[in-house]
């Protein structure tokens, strides 16, 4: 998996790293038993302190999408259920589009458009791995 970080980004860079792997996990380029590098590892390809991969990856186990162990590190696990913030979350990015006079439709089609990339890349992965 690829991770980019944009150091001068206004988003934390534990939250890139936290979004990422969501990202991926949802493209199906990660999937369960994936193992993701080590907190070390992540942190010295991208010279960046231990503490700020840790506390992603402590957020994507606290919510569901991986489990950390000691002799295997960071695996990926797929639970079918949503983060318990999530409807929070959710009905907050609703609300800046609403705020910003954004068409009601205008945000469906956006929402659609975006599920259905992830939903095409996801089947290229799995049509992919069939092949191998």
């Amino acid at each position: 998996m690829l991770i980019q970080i944009e150091v001068d980004s206004e988003k934390p860079i534990y939250m890139q790293v936290h979004d990422q792997v969501i990202e991926g996990i949802a493209r199906g380029e990660l999937y369960a038993g994936y193992s993701l590098p080590s907190i070390r590892q992540l942190a010295a390809d991208f010279g960046i302190n231990l503490h700020t991969v840790n506390k992603a990856y402590d957020l994507l186990e606290r919510e569901g999408y991986i489990v950390l162990r000691r002799k295997t590190g960071a695996v990926v696990q797929l639970t079918p259920s949503l983060p318990p913030d999530w409807d929070t979350r959710q009905r907050t990015m609703l609300a800046e589009a609403l705020a910003k006079n954004i068409d009601p439709d205008e945000i469906i089609r956006r929402s659609r458009y975006i599920l259905d990339q992830f939903i095409a890349q996801r089947q290229h992965y799995q049509s992919n791995a069939e092949m191998e």
